[in-house]
């Protein structure tokens, strides 16, 4: 089979999955069924038929807007469908196919339902973090036992540092964001939640100085942490092993 048909089929997957996130992220907050009722515009609930659900070109052929009632569909739609088809696709293109690219395609797109909920809502549903959970431990057990030994260690580390926080700062850390760095760990294993915290630590802590000195925010204002957790995860899952390498964390 060519190369390029089987990365096209990677892309073609990654923005399907893509558009069942669409839906993910606008119900799973709100505590609605994924499943019902069927996709529908949101401003006149007409039902979506196939030739609407074609991810991207649907959303370029209506010109970005309802058939039914011509409102206006965010760009957001489109956007998360290319990014989760890209992330299919670089993560082939880096690591080929196999159970452990597969993992960490599963992974790349609850970490995208998570950034846009977290951005969104403040908060990062249970629903999807059980879902990371029991998909990260079968995933992980179809592979190899150290592997699998290493995601547990690694889901220990990554909920166990987080928790510590939110006890001794009393509150300092949310319970979304220690149920996902234990997911993070589970996929990654111990060596990269240890990476992801630093990094995650590392961006939020700029990003929040940042809008403080702009005035944006204030020290008493919560930001979604989230976002920087799964940031630090997309970076871990390509160029991870290289950095740790770099220090002398890892060895090939």
């Amino acid at each position: 089979m060519e190369d390029w048909f089987v990365q096209f089929i990677c892309f073609s997957v990654g923005t399907l999955i893509g558009s069942f996130l669409n839906v993910v992220i606008r119900r799973m907050p709100r505590g609605e069924s994924i499943v019902s009722p069927p996709s529908h515009c949101p401003s006149c609930g007409f039902r979506l038929q196939w030739r609407d659900l074609i991810p991207l070109f649907s959303y370029l052929l209506l010109l970005g807007r309802c058939r039914n009632c011509g409102s206006s569909i965010g760009i957001r739609y489109p956007l998360i469908e290319l990014v989760n088809g890209l992330g299919y696709l670089g993560i082939f293109l880096h690591r080929g196919f196999s159970l452990s690219s597969l993992s960490l395609m599963v992974l790349f797109s609850i970490l995208l339902a998570v950034v846009f909920i977290d951005l969104d809502s403040m908060i990062i549903p249970d629903n999807l973090m059980l879902f990371g959970l029991l998909t990260g431990i079968l995933l992980t057990a179809s592979q190899t036992w150290s592997v699998f030994v290493e995601g547990i260690i690694g889901m220990v580390i990554g909920g166990g540092i987080l928790l510590t926080i939110a006890v001794l700062s009393k509150g300092g850390m949310g319970g979304g964001d220690i149920k996902l760095a234990g997911v993070l760990g589970l996929f990654l294993g111990s060596h990269q939640i240890l990476l992801i915290l630093f990094l995650s630590f590392l961006m939020g802590s700029v990003v929040g100085i940042t809008l403080m000195i702009m005035k944006r925010k204030t020290m008493k204002d919560m930001i979604p942490f989230g976002p920087f957790l799964a940031m630090a995860a997309y970076i871990s899952m390509f160029w991870g092993n290289s950095i740790l390498y770099w220090y002398g964390l890892m060895y090939y």
